[in-house]
């Protein structure tokens, strides 16, 4: 199937194709293995909306299947610190200010891909891979494995064996992907502070194999799971470090230990149970903590609702102590003015920036916002701005941010009639983010909105933006 890179089309009007190819390729899963018809299915994914795709058009099609991950890269080594490309953008933003020259940039750039994989972080690819072992639809331990590892190769040979056992079995995604599974892919995406990313995408997994599981569902068991992972972009260390440290055996193994995990069939033809409690721990290892000793009490991501966003939004609490911000708006239509803002300093310590038109229609496509939050870091605004937005970000954020707004702003919601300077609050704890303008002035906005028009009026984009359904939704299109 056909693949896009976020990393060449971060920042540009390409990134728009990124979160429909997932759709493109479920339905090329779907139509090819249908068509010919195949008795079982190996797919193999390596990125992250490559990943879901994947899955999904499996759900659909409900033969004996096994996901395969292709593997993380390994970080990159930049003058004695391990670096990914969430460096190399956060760096964007940092010779903008002039904390670092354009050389020590060049440099960075060279040496933070040292290889072949995906973005090497807990980023969404990563979160992803490890959500599809709990969900027990990768077999345990070949998803861990980094893209260049020698063992990969016969990891991948073993799947293609332990295909024939499932189906001999007939062991089918309807058994292994369940409500109880979905929720046990949630706990490890909270537990290891993954991607904002996995909510649209366990949704839109779900609505494939017509499980009721939505973001108030996501929400709960979120907030319910300890954070447990100290990985990047926000932690220090990265997905082969994890690997290294016991991997996802372990840290099943831990959320075993707090009664967070439902035990459940597995691609591997052992319950998720079994798997977990052969878990290895390497001495001294600090990426996975004690179930006894979690980084935080909660896992990484929440739902919030309020004025601005009343059918939800998703904001990452990984890495941060803030949980509160109130302050005016600087609001921009579309990703590209926000960048050039950020870039040029006129950004302020306090500000909350809008970003909006950049949602599942309005963009279309939910472009990532990783050129503008990673820019902010780099500007060292990470602390005192928070940005919100009805398009996504990439794995690779971190900060106070908040994406998914719902109802986005094409459609008329509340994130289109924000003015510069109108005052926005956001109150974590409380599950809020409201918009604090008094309802005759914002009737008053409502009666003179009138959506943007179509950016795209024929082709994939048009017919996308057409069938597209909220990103509370899961942004899928059946």
């Amino acid at each position: 199937s056909i693949a896009v890179s976020d990393g060449i089309t971060m920042g540009t009007e390409g990134m728009k194709a990124s979160l429909v190819s997932r759709e493109v390729v479920a339905d090329s899963l779907e139509l090819a293995v249908m068509a010919h018809p195949f008795d079982a299915v190996v797919g193999i994914s390596g990125c992250d909306k490559t990943i879901p795709g994947t899955v999904m058009g499996m759900a659909r099609l409900d033969l004996p299947s096994i996901a395969l991950y292709g593997g993380s890269i390994m970080p990159g080594n930049f003058r004695g610190r391990d670096v990914t490309i969430q460096d190399v953008f956060e760096g964007v933003g940092a010779q903008a200010r002039g904390t670092i020259s354009q050389e020590d940039l060049d440099e960075l750039e060279a040496v933070a891909c040292p290889g072949a994989g995906s973005c090497g972080g807990q980023f969404t690819a990563n979160t992803m891979a490890t959500a599809l072992t709990a969900m027990g639809i990768s077999p345990m331990g070949v998803n861990d494995i980094p893209a260049l590892d020698p063992g990969k190769l016969e990891a991948a040979v073993s799947v293609g064996r332990l295909i024939m056992s499932l189906f001999e079995r007939d062991l089918r995604p309807s058994k292994i992907i369940t409500r109880e599974s979905i929720e046990n892919a949630v706990a490890t995406v909270a537990a290891t502070g993954g991607s904002t990313n996995a909510v649209l995408h366990l949704i839109a997994i779900a609505r494939e194999m017509n499980i009721d599981f939505g973001v108030e569902d996501f929400h709960q068991k979120a907030q319910s799971t300890p954070t447990l992972c100290d990985l990047k972009p926000w932690g220090n260390y990265t997905a082969p470090d994890m690997t290294a440290a016991g991997g996802m055996r372990l840290l099943l193994n831990r959320l075993f230990e707090l009664d967070l995990l439902h035990d459940g069939p597995t691609a591997s033809l052992k319950s998720l149970r079994e798997e977990a409690s052969t878990a290895t721990e390497t001495p001294g290892q600090k990426v996975i903590c004690k179930a006894s000793e979690p980084l935080k009490a909660v896992g990484g991501l929440a739902i919030l609702r309020g004025t601005l966003a009343p059918d939800g939004c998703v904001i990452k609490l990984s890495g941060q102590d803030r949980g509160t911000q109130r302050g005016p708006a600087r609001v921009f239509d579309g990703e590209d003015a926000a960048f050039e803002a950020v870039v040029s300093g006129s950004i302020n310590a306090g500000d909350i920036v809008i970003i909006r038109n950049e949602g599942p229609r309005g963009g279309p496509g939910m472009r990532e916002m990783l050129s503008v939050t990673a820019a902010l870091i780099g500007q060292g605004l990470g602390d005192s701005v928070a940005m919100i937005t009805d398009g996504r970000f990439s794995g690779a954020t971190h900060g106070f941010m908040i994406g998914h707004v719902a109802p986005e702003a094409a459609l008329g919601g509340p994130i289109a009639l924000v003015k510069d300077g109108d005052t926005v609050s956001i109150d974590a704890p409380q599950r809020r983010v409201d918009l604090e303008v008094d309802e005759a002035e914002l009737s008053s906005r409502r009666a003179a909105f009138s959506p943007p028009k179509p950016k795209y009026r024929r082709g994939v984009m048009a017919k996308y933006a057409a069938t597209v359904r909220s990103a509370s939704d899961g942004a899928v299109t059946s």
